[in-house]
């Protein structure tokens, strides 16, 4: 199924449009999905206003063309089939969803995967705050699943994970990792301050510390202290299994130790914060 946004611009109000998933799209017919219900404001309008309709949705495979940086929730509880997206997205992008995959050829904004259970997201340029993350006042983020950024992402990355995989391409805001409780985040460039604060355990992983240039050089908190130099044979499971997915990364990290850090020590201090050196 093919869903175009039209080219009348989406106002400064963005839309809420959770029907958009190949669960609750599946076995409609085309103007029945027309009139499904998407809010914006405090009004209910016809999808029919904001999206062109054609195609299929019985296959559960929903394509979607133009910039929907203003729409909401694409994806949001899904757990099966496939959205993929031609565009930027807006918040809560693949948020909660259980199974599936969605793939979007742009940016993406705030709580991408916030909290998911379980499926594959895949966004193919920047993503904002809180990626994988908890809403504010929970205790439980991430508990499954994949999330890929081959672009950079902005703070809270992993926030409360609990399990899962998260793979930043570019570099990571501040605040990666905090409070997590397991799970494994790989960031490619370089994360801001207080990564892992907070952590009981998983795994952090950086790839793009330079030591040469102090601009490009990992701040970590005094709460976690150096174990040794190593190579985790789990890490290049990881790097096969991204090549696999179509990932890509510098090739020069397949090779090369890495510098363990236990923490957070105001915690149970069983996280692991994993530096490469080449």
């Amino acid at each position: 199924m093919s869903l175009t946004l039209k080219t009348k611009p989406i106002e400064q109000i963005p839309i809420e449009a959770d029907c958009i998933t190949p669960d609750k799209l599946r076995g409609l017919s085309v103007s029945e999905i027309e009139k499904l219900q998407v809010l914006q404001g405090n009004q209910n309008l016809p999808f029919a206003e904001f999206f062109d309709v054609s195609g299929d949705p019985s296959d559960g495979d929903i394509v979607i063309e133009g910039n929907c940086v203003k729409v909401k929730l694409i994806g949001t509880g899904m757990s099966e089939g496939s959205i993929t997206v031609h565009g930027n997205v807006g918040m809560h992008t693949g948020a909660e969803m259980s199974g599936g995959r969605l793939e979007v050829f742009g940016n993406a904004t705030d709580w991408v995967g916030a909290e998911m259970k379980g499926g594959h997201i895949h966004i193919h340029g920047d993503a904002g705050h809180l990626v994988g993350g908890t809403y504010r006042g929970g205790n439980r983020g991430m508990t499954g699943g994949v999330i890929l950024i081959d672009g950079n992402a902005k703070n809270e990355v992993g926030c409360v994970m609990r399990r899962g995989l998260i793979v930043i391409g570019g570099d990571a805001g501040d605040f990666a990792g905090a409070d997590m409780l397991a799970g494994s985040i790989l960031v490619f460039g370089l994360p801001g301050i207080r990564s892992g604060a907070g952590m009981k355990r998983g795994t952090i992983a950086v790839f793009g510390e330079e030591p040469e240039d102090p601009k490009r050089t990992l701040e970590l908190l005094p709460t976690f202290f150096y174990d040794c130099d190593y190579e985790p044979p789990f890490l290049t499971l990881y790097l096969n299994q991204l090549a696999g997915w179509g990932f890509k990364f510098p090739d020069h990290v397949r090779s090369g130790n890495f510098r363990r850090y236990s923490g957070d020590l105001v915690e149970m201090g069983k996280g692991e914060i994993l530096v490469w050196q080449a």
